[in-house]
Formats: structure tokens, sequence, C-alpha cells
């Protein structure tokens, strides 16, 4: 009798395990399976540049982490802070299109993307950084990183070591690497990316694109109201044409 039920518990044992084997994990491969259907959209810009800032503060907040349309739920945002800078042998010096001031602050954003990997915490700081820009700077430039920490109850001192010990021209040199190798090459900035194809001058629709590349369902609502084909219908207007590589450049 103990025999049979110990036959028995075997036998079930043996389905369950045969039943947890043929479903799927979340974590194939160390994969993320849900993050793996999301959308890649990357932005390549410069904290300096007009154009940029406007589509941070105008574009990508009110259509990307609009909590109702709610379509970064199915994006993997990367934002990559270098533009049309320039890296100068032999000692690597990085020059920038708007000068010290844009380095400096591609170097500060940088460090807050790496240290806040969460993108929505990353991005309020930008976003509140960006605006500052816009505005133009009224005090010190170190005031209106660190007056964005306040607000959003961030650790302004980790910025700071980042960017006096010297680890943010690594994090400068990846963005570099990574924006110069970018095929085709980057025109301009803002330069969008969607799952590897660049949407040039049609960057503003950057939702339609978004949605169209998501293949699940179902879609979050920011994508209801738009067509399933893509068609440059709206192409950038003069307020938000970018800045142009080559244009005049200041120092590092």
């Amino acid at each position: 009798m103990a025999s049979l039920k110990l036959l028995f518990s075997l036998v079930v044992l043996t389905s369950v395990l045969s039943i947890q084997a043929s479903y799927p994990s979340f974590e194939d491969n160390g994969v993320n399976v849900l993050e793996s259907k999301k959308v890649n959209l990357s932005l390549y810009y410069e904290t300096l540049c007009p154009s940029c800032a406007s589509f941070i503060v105008n574009e990508l907040a009110a259509k990307l982490f609009d909590p109702e349309g709610d379509l970064i739920s199915i994006v993997n945002l990367r934002l990559v802070p270098y533009g049309n800078a320039q890296v100068k042998a032999p000692n690597k010096t990085i020059v920038c299109q708007h000068g010290p001031d844009e380095c400096y602050f591609n170097s500060i954003e940088a460090c807050a993307i790496h240290f806040w990997s969460d993108v929505k915490r990353h991005f309020k700081f930008i976003h509140c950084l960006e605006s500052k820009l816009i505005e133009g700077l009224h005090s010190s430039k170190e005031y209106a990183w660190e007056s964005c920490c306040v607000k959003l109850k961030m650790d302004s001192d980790r910025l700071g070591k980042c960017y006096g010990s010297g680890y943010e021209k690594k994090l400068i040199l990846q963005n570099a690497k990574e924006t110069d190798h970018l095929v085709p090459p980057h025109e301009y900035v803002p330069w969008v990316v969607v799952n590897g194809q660049p949407l040039k001058d049609d960057y503003l629709n950057f939702v339609r694109y978004v949605c169209n590349a998501y293949k699940d369902s179902p879609k979050p609502k920011a994508c209801r109201s738009y067509p399933h084909n893509i068609n440059s219908g709206g192409k950038a207007n003069s307020s938000l044409e970018g800045c142009y590589k080559g244009e005049e450049r200041g120092g590092s």
C-alpha cells in the first residue's frame, strides 16, 4: 500500500513539473518577456538646443507621460544627451555646439539618467531642468539643477559627485560613441528613433510610429486615435526644425 502511494506521488509530481515546463518563464534568458514587447524610443539631443528642450517639455511630457493615454506603458524610452558635440584628440576634449554650459548640462543630465535609472524618475528631473533652460538662467547653473533636485526630493549630492569626480566624462563619451555610430548618421537634433528607424523631420508624429510598432494588444488609449498606416502628414514646424550639425560651436 505504501509503495502504491509513493508511486502515485511520483506520478503527480512528474505531471506538475511537466506542466510548469510547458509555460515560458517571464525571465527567459534574463530578458523580461513583457519588457521585450515594448517599443524602443530613443531621443538623441543636446541640452541647450531650443528645439530639443521644446520637444522634451512640450511633446514627450504631454504625450508620452500623459496618465490617461498611458503611452509610456508600451515604450522603452532612452534619452541620450550629447547631440552635435565633438570629441577632440588627443585628450578626448568634448566641444559642444552651444558652448561650455551645454557641455555642463549634458553631463548633469547624463549623471541623472545613470543614477536614477527609472525612466519616470530621471525624466521628471530632465523635464524640470529643460523647463528652466527654456526660461533662461536667472541664477547660477548649479542652482538650476539643484533646485530641481529639491523640488523633486532627489539627492543633489549624487549628481555633484558624479560631475566633480569626472565620472560624467565617461558617461558622455559613451553617449558620443553611440550617437556617432547611428545608422544612418543623425543630421540634427532632436533626432528621434523608433525601433531603429529615424523619424527625421516627422519626429513630432512619434506617437503614430510607436503605436504602429507595438504589436501586442490591447493598445493604450493614446493609440486609439492614430491610424495603423504611417504617413508623414505633419512635419516638424519651423519652430522645431532642430539644431543642425556644423553650425557654430562653442568650447567645452
